[in-house]
């Protein structure tokens, strides 16, 4: 018994011991990150579960007066507006992953391949990442305006066709929404895949050019399979962003033509800044999030590498 007692002691004793070396050692770094976990408490938790509690409340404001359960919830999903938006969310992703998503390995790999003024071309592709988002669809908006005067149209009419209404079309509004995106974050992204394929190395090639590999088998069996990690975080990186598609439509289009380019989450900012309805803008938050959340588990378990199971004998 006795035994047993000096035993749970000294284990006691030795937890608290290393408890105390962990906190002496790493005192430092907690208090350099302290006012960032402050920060970041205080900007992104905090409201983030103050939106959770208030899509499931009436609202009167932003100031909850009652418990509404899942009726705001309901309201939502017997709103036209919300199908719209959830539809036009999804085309977005699918014309991001066309457009959006393969440009950036493109100019990765050509990139890659540039032997002379490679600082010039790298900072003329990720000069757009740098400049205002608010500006950039500002441009774009003026280039893709439906008018016969406006520049692109002007163009068109020098090249000998016929006008185009642009953002007026509900068929190209998404795409050339997608277009300004691509032009603005491609090259953040491209000097992402750039560094990956400078971690290559080189006498993988060589030795595939010595066995008689061709571009595409090296492209298939060295650089992909090397770029996968990269492209599997990427991809993910650009499901979220592209759910949280918001000022570009609010200012190119305002969610138009009828709704065409209407995003979940514009449609939540609709929801408070025109309808003043907090609870339900709360709600179609939460409905975004677990979308996101979903897909991403989706993804993961779909893009895991399969590994072979050894049995013991």
């Amino acid at each position: 018994m006795e035994k047993d007692i000096s035993r749970i002691i000294i284990d006691r004793s030795s937890r608290e011991y290393k408890i105390k070396q962990y906190l002496r050692k790493n005192f430092g770094g907690w208090l350099i990150m302290l006012p960032s976990l402050f920060l970041f408490t205080f900007f992104v938790w905090k409201p983030l579960f103050h939106n959770i509690i208030m899509s499931f409340s009436t609202t009167k404001g932003m100031k909850i007066v009652g418990f509404a359960g899942f009726d705001n919830f309901i309201k939502v999903f017997q709103d036209p507006l919300f199908l719209g938006a959830l539809t036009n969310t999804f085309k977005y992703l699918f014309w991001s992953i066309i457009i959006g998503f393969l440009i950036p390995i493109i100019l990765g790999l050509l990139l890659s391949e540039v032997i002379h003024f490679k600082g010039f071309f790298r900072l003329g592709i990720y000069f757009p990442s740098i400049v205002s988002g608010i500006s950039v669809v500002i441009m774009w908006s003026y280039l893709f305006d439906p008018n016969p005067g406006a520049v692109l149209n002007q163009l068109l009419s020098r090249l000998g066709f016929s006008y185009s209404e642009f953002l007026s079309d509900p068929d190209l509004t998404i795409p050339l929404i997608i277009v300004t995106m691509t032009w603005r974050g491609a090259g953040a992204t491209t000097l992402i895949y750039l560094s990956a394929l400078q971690n290559i190395n080189n006498s993988q090639y060589e030795a595939s050019r010595i066995d008689g590999a061709n571009w595409f088998n090296r492209m298939r069996y060295i650089t992909f399979p090397h770029l996968k990690p990269t492209i599997r975080m990427l991809f993910i990186l650009q499901v979220i962003s592209v759910f949280q598609v918001f000022y570009e439509p609010l200012v190119m289009t305002s969610g138009g033509p009828n709704g065409a380019s209407l995003s979940l989450l514009l449609l939540s900012y609709n929801y408070y800044f025109e309808s003043m309805d907090a609870s339900s803008s709360a709600a179609v938050g939460v409905i975004l999030s677990l979308i996101i959340i979903m897909l991403t588990i989706i993804y993961l378990r779909v893009s895991r590498p399969k590994t072979e199971e050894v049995k013991s004998v």
